[in-house]
């Protein structure tokens, strides 16, 4: 073999490799994606549960309007009003602790969640009997009873 009869070799230079393609990523990519994931379905999931009880609140205090927009109140629409608190009670609170309330024990109640002292000493005692009794001429004072059953909702709403 005779060296200087070979030809050059034809060598190129050092190549780099190519730069790496953006698929599939590194494996931190994919924790942050899976932490920006859970992150946007509890924030979802908040954002949806704020939104039902925004839109449910303005159900309750929809009919509150209209059962108190006489300024009469009949047993019937005092029933009606004491059926919405429990219902939204059911909602908010254990079955067990609110189902089986009734008289002066869900007037506690309602004054243990919001009522401050109102419901069992002041207008919310209509609640308790009015339901039961014939007649209710003039003995029911609706605005002071509307805005203490509003303000309950309220509270009662705002979680």
């Amino acid at each position: 073999m005779n060296p200087a009869g070979q030809t050059a070799l034809q060598l190129r230079d050092i190549h780099l490799p190519a730069a790496p393609g953006w698929w599939p990523p590194a494996p931190g990519w994919w924790l942050v994606a899976a932490i920006s994931l859970a992150l946007l379905t509890w924030l979802g999931r908040i954002a949806l549960r704020r939104y039902r009880l925004h839109r449910q609140r303005q159900r309750i205090l929809a009919r509150l309007d209209t059962l108190t927009q006489s300024h009469e109140v009949t047993p019937q629409s005092l029933a009606e009003l004491s059926i919405l608190l429990r219902r939204l009670a059911l909602m908010r609170h254990p079955r067990r602790k609110v189902a089986r309330l009734s008289g002066a024990d869900w007037l506690r109640f309602l004054d243990d969640t919001g009522g401050d002292g109102r419901f069992t000493h002041g207008p919310g005692e209509v609640l308790a009997s009015g339901p039961y009794r014939p007649a209710l001429p003039g003995e029911v004072d609706v605005a002071a009873l509307s805005a203490l059953l509003r303000d309950w909702i309220r509270k009662n709403t705002d979680h």
